[in-house]
């Protein structure tokens, strides 16, 4: 059974009559336009990387339509869980609060260890990027290769950069270990800057990271895999081989979808406000404006991917899936060593 659910037509309904309702009474005051304040928005990771960069791109658009301002507040920690216990905790929910984060990753967290609210308190509404990860390396890196670092990862333990442990690269790396045989230590570097930097300055053998991220950082990285079904930016990604093409392996994409989530208890009590949030977001794909802001902030066009809330759930059921799949490298411990201790 998914945990995470769609809202019901039912609470659409209700909103709609409740509000016929009002309107029909003698000498009912106006219902106050929405929004008629500025839109505050969590962010569970820091100011400046690349939930930041796309969270800027498109509210810059966004609030042509929406009429209004987005007012972000960064709180980074525990690999991100500290912006979830504040939104669910701390605002509320009135659809003037809404999180912007990076769904997969975050909801791995939850697979890991038991948020202190139930999953389905909240829904993401909006997917703006599908965006694949890939393995890459500093420029003055010796692996020319994704081949390369498998050969050499059989002859010693490699350390792998990656943002934090629990993320679809970090499964991809580690699960490439165990179907080639390489050795591969997880750093996790708290960060998308920091595991660049990483990698950059050689300190990491390697490193993991969404693609859109390591474009955005030019010749000073080179790409070496991606974990897709295709490499979508071909030369732009070094035209790196997927995963399953090149080692024959059945990986399932492990892609990163940065989406806005909302209290569920705001759309049962102001399905109006919902109903506007959902209308103008999907206006700002079509808006020319918006590819603009995206390539101005160095952000990937070709990964921008509009996705609603029933595409939010599939891709957060599915996350969810692959978290349990991966829960023992994901939390250190693999089979052997489940085995041994049994």
């Amino acid at each position: 059974m998914s945990t995470f659910k769609t809202p019901s037509r039912r609470h659409f309904i209700q909103g709609a009559a409740a509000g016929a309702t009002v309107l029909a009474m003698p000498f009912a005051p106006a219902l106050a336009a929405y929004p008629d304040r500025n839109i505050n928005v969590v962010v569970p990771t820091s100011a400046g990387g690349g939930a930041d960069q796309m969270l800027r791109a498109f509210t810059a658009v966004w609030t042509k339509y929406l009429k209004t301002n987005f007012e972000p507040s960064f709180f980074p920690g525990a690999s991100g869980r500290v912006g979830y216990e504040v939104f669910m905790g701390k605002r509320d929910a009135d659809c003037y609060n809404v999180l912007f984060g990076n769904m997969g990753p975050e909801l791995l967290n939850w697979v890991l260890q038991k948020p202190t609210f139930k999953l389905d308190e909240y829904i993401y509404f909006g997917r703006v990027d599908n965006d694949p990860s890939v393995v890459f390396v500093g420029a003055k890196s010796k692996f020319q290769s994704i081949d390369e670092v498998i050969a050499e990862g059989k002859k010693r333990k490699l350390n792998v950069g990656t943002s934090r442990m629990a993320h679809p690269a970090s499964i991809g790396i580690l699960a490439l270990g165990e179907h080639t045989g390489a050795q591969f230590n997880l750093i996790p570097l708290a960060g998308g800057k920091n595991t660049i930097a990483g990698a950059v300055t050689g300190e990491m053998d390697l490193s993991v990271l969404p693609a859109g991220v390591v474009v955005a950082r030019g010749d000073a990285l080179r790409t070496l895999l991606v974990f897709d079904k295709k490499n979508p930016l071909g030369s732009t990604l070094n035209n790196a081989p997927a995963v399953n093409d090149h080692f024959r392996s059945k990986l399932p994409p492990l892609v990163s979808a940065r989406a806005f989530a909302i209290h569920t208890k705001a759309i049962e009590k102001y399905p109006d406000r919902f109903k506007a949030l959902e209308s103008t977001f999907k206006q700002v794909f079509a808006d020319p404006e918006y590819k603009t802001s995206v390539e101005r902030l160095k952000g990937v066009w070709k990964l921008i991917e509009y996705g609603n809330v029933a595409d939010c759930k599939e891709y957060a059921d599915g996350i969810l899936s692959l978290g349990e799949r991966y829960k023992a490298l994901l939390s250190g411990k693999s089979e052997k060593t489940e085995k041994k201790k049994s």
